[in-house]
């Protein structure tokens, strides 16, 4: 891997987004009971919009740290990354769209953008947040979307969802081999040093990290249980003491 060569570009403060979904606070997003529409199409429509923002994050990659002279191997992967989550999104528009909904049919949160805005100057903090935190919550989460599409009689979905989780892991390992490359440049050296930065910077953006953890396919894309369990019991422990406070 040679570097540069990507040129240098100013991504932009936002995405451009369709007039729908309406982005609401995440509290005002309707819950499967309350949203008039079947499970299948209420999982769905999350999970478009997830791949949504997946997609414009991994560009924004790409444009936002274009001239941090990092390796070509770098923005290669976050391409990748970019044009699996542009397929993902398409195969959620079309299912959609089989069962007789749209993308936007539903209101939506602007959580996974906000949390790429706030890394735009921070490379570490965008690895962190966005394919080791973010997208590693798929990893967890895309075994029990497939078993309630499954349990819902939707096995057409629920294939759709295995085969976008099975490549998701991809993207979470991009994340996991370029924080430790950053962290190397940055003469963090060793496990220790490497795990007490990704926590570190888990606090800084007090990012939620909290199971339950698919553990057996994390550590098969490099996430190790002692980098983000003790984090997940503080965040535990802080939910526990809010509720005794009231």
């Amino acid at each position: 891997g040679g570097r540069g060569g990507v040129g240098q570009a100013e991504a932009p403060d936002e995405p451009a987004r369709p007039e729908k979904p309406e982005l609401v606070a995440p509290k005002l997003c309707p819950s499967p009971k309350a949203s008039g529409v079947p499970l299948n199409v209420y999982m769905l429509h999350n999970l478009a919009h997830i791949e949504l923002n997946a997609v414009d994050l991994a560009w924004d990659t790409i444009v936002s740290y274009s001239g941090h002279g990092l390796p070509l191997a770098f923005y290669s992967d976050f391409l990748r990354v970019a044009d699996d989550e542009s397929r993902h999104l398409r195969w959620c528009l079309q299912r959609l769209k089989e069962l007789g909904s749209f993308y936007g049919c539903l209101p939506s949160h602007n959580l996974l953008w906000e949390a790429g805005r706030a890394t735009k100057a921070d490379l570490l903090g965008r690895l962190v947040a966005i394919p080791m935190v973010q997208e590693a919550r798929g990893l967890d989460a895309g075994p029990r979307l497939v078993n309630k599409l499954q349990g819902f009689g939707d096995h057409r979905s629920a294939g759709i969802v295995a085969q976008i989780a099975q490549e998701e892991r991809a993207h979470v390992a991009v994340g996991v081999y370029w924080f430790h490359y950053y962290c190397r440049e940055r003469g963090l050296v060793g496990a220790a040093a490497q795990r007490e930065e990704f926590q570190r910077v888990a606090r800084q953006y007090a990012l939620d990290i909290r199971g339950p953890f698919e553990q057996q396919t994390r550590e098969l894309v490099g996430l190790q249980g002692n980098w983000y369990q003790h984090q997940h019991q503080e965040q535990g422990r802080q939910g526990f003491k809010s509720k005794t406070k009231r």
